[in-house]
């Protein structure tokens, strides 16, 4: 909480903060809408995400909010529990859920995830954010604002709803969605970086300001150039706070004895801890300061919010990576800017929804394509494909896996391929087989493991009658049992084949050894 009361940031992370705001809108909107839940408890869980897991998390630039990953986890609860308020007791139970998995120190989880498949998350999601955001340019919104599947909720899929977006095109939208791209990439030269006043104006805001002004001036056109309610913010409007409160749902305490309440509970608590810790791995990777997120106390951030977000009628909430990404490509430099979005986000609903909502979903998607671009830029490829096709297969294949199912799939589809290239390199060069005449050393080049166990039967089978054979093991640390039992069946068949063996360095526990020259004996015994 320290980091609350250090204002010296501020002129970074309000500017941050608008912009986080900006993205964070329309994405609470759509995937409340997606959800089949009323649209104000995705702004309710973009508010909680803000304030109350930005106070208590750890990191500096991640940002909580409604989660796309969540969106077919929170329909079928819906429709299974049969009443909103019994499936925010769920998502309440969750959060304690998540407190204690912090408590238990679970979060160590998100480090065994490899390196190659985070950035290739990273990329896919800047992929999916552009392929996504194209139609909304083009003033096709039938798909929600964040769907990040590839099968989409209106019969198409990702590359379906681009190849018939000539035929349903909105040229207001096109008009303002096209202008508001320009605008981004010239507010990201050095010109106007290196203005002093111009440069205090954050881009984002501008396209959004510029899309409103352009959408009144295109109402003298023909009515196919002016934005209808359906290409604009549709925040629900409030005239007082007594209606807040009657858009508010509350859980429903009395349904704690269903166990379809417990089941989806601890559904949600783990698909949304796993969301969580793959957004920390990934957002720290682009953090420009290189600070680590401690894991244990994001887990208890996130189960707090939950609490909070699941008391007062929001959805879930999970730390997210695009609202992560655009805090970051930003400028943020503290946590104080996801806190300031989770305000304005608050503030901007109670106080000018109506305002809000003649903001063009076509200014929006400019704002996001770009921070997909900025996720996916062609110099990452290259990168991956410099280090090796043990980094660059599991990357790319991510990246597809991603793009085309969704992201937890397509992350255990990296993670899977991942982990046949480490089994497969630690077959490759686990042993080497050096021969002279009779005298034959096997070296064990690295730790073995019973994946090496074909390829030390395949070494054994070339040995002779009358070799003299030395298996080294001083260059491991471990040595699995399968192959232990492998080298003690050997000594049996090298009795009867008249080949003489003998071990240096391999070590085992609860084994006798007889020692001769330093070389440990020709006989293991357990």
């Amino acid at each position: 909480m320290k980091s609350l009361l250090n204002f010296s940031n501020l002129k970074h992370d309000f500017p941050s903060g608008l912009v986080v705001f900006l993205v964070a809108l329309p994405l609470c909107l759509g995937i409340a809408l997606a959800s089949g839940a009323p649209l104000i408890s995705g702004v309710v869980a973009g508010i909680v995400g803000g304030i109350v897991v930005g106070a208590i998390s750890g990191s500096q630039v991640g940002v909580a909010g409604p989660a796309a990953g969540l969106t077919v986890i929170v329909l079928n609860a819906i429709t299974e529990l049969g009443a909103f308020d019994s499936f925010i007791l769920a998502v309440v139970l969750a959060g304690f859920i998540q407190i204690i998995l912090g408590a238990v120190k679970a979060g160590v989880i998100g480090y065994y995830f490899p390196s190659s498949v985070i950035k290739g998350m990273l990329t896919a999601i800047g992929i999916i954010i552009i392929l996504k955001q194209i139609p909304h340019v083009f003033g096709i919104d039938q798909d929600y604002e964040g769907d990040e599947n590839f099968i989409q909720k209106d019969g198409e899929n990702t590359f379906s709803e681009l190849l018939n977006i000539t035929d349903r095109l909105n040229e207001g939208a096109l008009i303002i969605g096209v202008i508001s791209i320009l605008v981004l990439i010239f507010w990201d030269t050095d010109f106007i970086k290196r203005n002093k006043i111009l440069s205090i104006v954050p881009g984002p805001l501008l396209a959004v300001l510029l899309g409103v002004f352009l959408n009144s001036g295109l109402s003298i056109l023909p009515p196919n150039f002016h934005l209808q309610n359906n290409h604009l913010v549709n925040l629900p409007v409030t005239n007082s706070l007594s209606d807040i409160t009657s858009f508010l749902v509350f859980p429903d305490f009395s349904a704690i004895s269903n166990p379809l309440i417990w089941k989806t509970a601890f559904v949600i608590a783990i698909v949304a801890s796993l969301e969580t810790l793959l957004s920390v791995e990934a957002t720290d990777k682009l953090d420009p300061q290189s600070r680590l997120t401690p894991t244990n106390r994001e887990l208890i951030a996130q189960g707090s919010g939950n609490i909070i977000s699941g008391l007062i009628g929001g959805l879930p909430v999970t730390q997210v990576i695009v609202r992560s990404s655009a805090n970051i490509q930003s400028g943020n430099k503290s946590k104080l800017s996801a806190i300031i979005h989770g305000i304005i986000l608050l503030v901007c609903t109670l106080s000018i929804p109506g305002l809000l909502n003649l903001i063009p979903l076509a200014s929006l998607a400019a704002v996001l394509i770009m921070v997909g671009y900025k996720l996916a830029k062609p110099s990452m490829f290259k990168s991956m494909f410099k280090e090796g096709p043990d980094q660059f297969v599991p990357f790319i294949i991510t990246v597809l896996a991603v793009v085309f199912t969704d992201l937890l799939t397509g992350i255990a589809i990296g993670v899977a391929i991942a982990m046949i290239y480490i089994l497969y390199t630690n077959y490759k060069g686990s042993m080497t087989v050096v021969r002279q005449d009779k005298n034959v050393l096997i070296t064990f080049n690295k730790d073995i493991f019973y994946f090496n166990k074909s390829e030390l039967m395949q070494n054994l089978a070339t040995l002779k009658s009358g070799d003299q054979v030395l298996v080294d093991g001083s260059k491991t640390t471990f040595i699995d049992h399968d192959i232990f039992l492998t080298l003690e069946e050997f000594q049996t068949e090298a009795k009867v084949r008249h080949i003489n063996i003998e071990f240096k360095n391999i070590k085992r526990r609860k084994l006798n050894y007889r020692k001769s020259d330093g070389i440990v004996s020709k006989t293991l015994v357990s």
